[in-house]
């Protein structure tokens, strides 16, 4: 649970921007979102094979033009 203090005279949006914060440190919201459909490993090692070859393309071309 996420506890605030609030000041005095603080306002409520400094109040709410430091909750904010605190609550997308925690990553609540990163695990929420992974974990709303499963993807089997191997199609996670795939895609991490494909990012890999895309880059090092990338990286390649980069030299040519230089």
């Amino acid at each position: 649970m996420i506890i605030i203090n609030i000041k005095e005279n603080e306002s409520i949006d400094k109040a709410l921007k430091r909750f904010k914060k605190k609550f997308e440190k925690t990553g609540v919201l990163k695990q929420l979102r992974r974990r709303t459909y499963f993807e089997k490993p191997s199609i996670t090692h795939r895609q991490g094979i494909i990012k890999a070859a895309y880059k090092q393309k990338m990286q390649e071309t980069e030299g040519f033009l230089n």
